[in-house]
């Protein structure tokens, strides 16, 4: 059965999804398989990144589903270290090639690099892309609150989504909240923190036994409830309907708090792409 699953507006008029698919790690043709896997099941946001080497693989997955290409909205980023106006729209245009498709539907900044403070520069690259043709919507990955507002003065255009990491353990509500006055949709890397330790937390699966749902379902439902777009990753077809099936049940406001209020801090330190969007 194909996942139906709703879509919501960005900032620049387009369309974007409550639930997208994560593809870190799935590489070669086992990877291509299972990405046109989600592909088929329903998925329409499919985040890659020149760092996590497959951009190829994505294009091939999906060229190969049959689905049109301007419906999916394949996901890339800036590496950091193609940082700076040309740099920027350079490696935007070897992502095009790479990924064998004409327009990138949403490609974000992966990491600021504020030592090399050139994410503004960088931005304006992405926004000239934009206006090119070659990326629909524009937008961050990692940023905070200070560089969103230190782009928007500076460039005059906020980005349409900020992908960070949040989950249960760090519900990211100061930088949501900003989100949400500017229009900027939060999308989530790392939606299900580790799992084998987020299942070990009694109240995941006592909630999700009191929802009739399973524990991935409980946590994606909450980032759904509060604003966010999750990025699941799995290669088995039948955990990728599992992980976005989410939108025939509802948590109440208190279950929502009371998952949040887990909060520890973040997990994962340093690298971007070190983390497994799990």
């Amino acid at each position: 059965m194909t996942l139906d699953i709703p879509q919501i507006t960005l900032n620049d008029s387009h369309a974007f999804y409550e639930v997208g698919f994560g593809t870190y790690g799935l590489t070669e043709e086992e990877g291509t398989a299972s990405i046109r896997a989600a592909i088929d099941g329903g998925y329409r946001v499919v985040d890659t990144a020149v760092n996590y080497g497959n951009e190829r693989e994505v294009g091939e997955a999906v060229r190969a589903s049959g689905v049109d290409p301007d419906e999916v909205i394949v996901t890339s980023k800036i590496p950091g270290r193609a940082h700076g106006y040309d740099e920027a729209i350079a490696s935007t245009r070897e992502s095009l090639r790479t990924l064998g498709l004409d327009r990138i539907g949403l490609h974000l900044i992966h990491w600021p690099n504020p030592s090399v403070d050139k994410y503004v520069d960088t931005f304006r690259g992405l926004i000239a892309l934009r206006e090119d043709g070659a990326v629909r919507s524009v937008g961050v990955s990692n940023f905070t609150i200070p560089m969103l507002e230190r782009l928007i003065a500076e460039t005059g255009v906020a980005p349409a989504v900020n992908q960070v990491e949040m989950h249960p353990y760090f519900p990211q509500a100061e930088l949501r909240a900003f989100h949400q006055e500017h229009g900027i949709r939060t999308e989530s890397w790392s939606p299900l923190a580790r799992r084998s330790e987020m299942l070990a937390e009694p109240l995941i699966p006592e909630l999700a036994a009191k929802y009739e749902v399973t524990p991935t379902q409980l946590v994606v439902r909450w980032h759904v409830q509060l604003g966010s777009t999750p990025i699941p990753k799995s290669a088995s077809p039948e955990r990728q309907h599992e992980n976005a099936d989410v939108f025939g049940f509802e948590l109440s406001a208190e279950d929502v708090d009371r998952i949040s209020a887990l909060e520890r801090g973040r997990l994962w330190d340093g690298d971007p792409d070190t983390h497994e969007e799990m």
